[in-house]
C-alpha cells in the first residue's frame, strides 16, 4: 500500500495508467546495461528507446546507477538533433530477503545522492541487516523513490504470499506485466500476469511493466 510520501511521487500518475499493452512500446521500467549484466551500452539503450517511441523508462541495473548519466547525455544529444525523447527515471534493481526468500526490488524515481540508498549502489548485494526487505524499502523511501517487487512469480515461494507481505511492509508496487517465458519478442505471460495484476489491485499496489532485457534488444529479454 502506498505510503503517504509516495502518493505525491510524480511517477505515480504514470504507473496508474499501466496495463498489459504498455510494454514494450510505451513504457519500460526494467532493463539492464553493461553497467551490470546487460549487453547494451547506456548510449545504445538511449538510441533504442527513442526508436521504439517510449514515453517513460528506467534502466535498472543490479546495485548500480552507473548508466543513468550516460543515458541522460545521449538523450540530450538526440533531442538536440530533433528526436522526441522519453522521460528517463532513475532506477536500480536491489536484492533483498522477503519472507525468507531472496527477491529483487526495483527502486524507481529516487535520489541516488541520498546517503541511505548508497550501500545498495555499490555493485554487489549487501550483507547483514541491510539485506532485509524492510531496510531496502526504508532506504528507497528516504531517497524519495518507489519500491516495486520485481517479477513476483519468479521466486521459490508463491507470489501471493510475497505480494501480501510486500504490501504489508510498505512496498509501493509490483511488476505485474512480465514475460515469464522469456520469449525473443516480449509479451506478458498469459494468465499469471492477470492474476498478479488482480492481486496488486486488491492490495492497492501500483502496477509496473518491463522487459528485463539483458540482450541486445529492449523488445525482448
Amino acid at each position: 500500500m502506498l505510503h503517504e510520501a509516495s502518493t505525491r511521487h510524480p511517477l505515480v500518475s504514470v504507473l496508474e495508467q499501466v496495463d498489459s499493452h504498455s510494454c514494450p512500446s510505451q513504457l519500460n521500467f526494467h532493463c539492464h546495461s553493461l553497467c551490470s549484466d546487460g549487453s547494451l551500452s547506456p548510449e545504445a539503450i538511449a538510441d533504442q528507446v527513442v526508436q521504439l517511441g517510449l514515453k517513460h523508462f528506467a534502466v535498472t541495473d543490479h546495485h548500480s546507477i552507473g548508466a543513468y548519466g550516460a543515458v541522460s547525455l545521449r538523450l540530450e544529444q538526440l533531442e538536440r538533433g530533433g528526436s522526441v525523447i522519453p522521460t528517463l527515471w532513475t532506477g536500480t534493481e536491489i536484492s533483498c530477503v522477503l519472507e525468507g526468500c531472496l527477491v529483487h526490488v526495483l527502486s524507481l524515481g529516487y535520489d541516488p545522492e541520498c546517503a541511505q540508498i548508497q550501500p545498495y549502489l555499490q555493485g554487489d548485494t549487501v550483507i547483514g541487516d541491510n539485506l532485509e526487505a524492510s531496510k531496502v524499502v526504508e532506504a528507497i523511501h528516504v531517497a524519495g523513490g518507489l519500491a516495486v517487487l520485481a517479477h513476483p512469480a519468479r521466486y521459490r515461494i508463491s507470489f501471493i504470499q510475497l505480494m501480501r507481505a510486500a504490501a504489508a511492509m510498505g512496498f509501493d508496487g509490483a511488476e505485474c506485466w512480465y514475460d515469464y517465458e522469456m520469449l525473443p519478442s516480449w509479451r506478458p505471460s498469459p494468465l499469471i500476469c492477470e492474476r498478479v495484476a488482480a492481486l496488486a489491485d486488491e492490495l492497492n499496489l501500483l502496477q509496473t511493466c518491463g522487459t528485463d532485457s539483458h540482450g541486445f534488444s529492449l523488445a525482448g529479454r
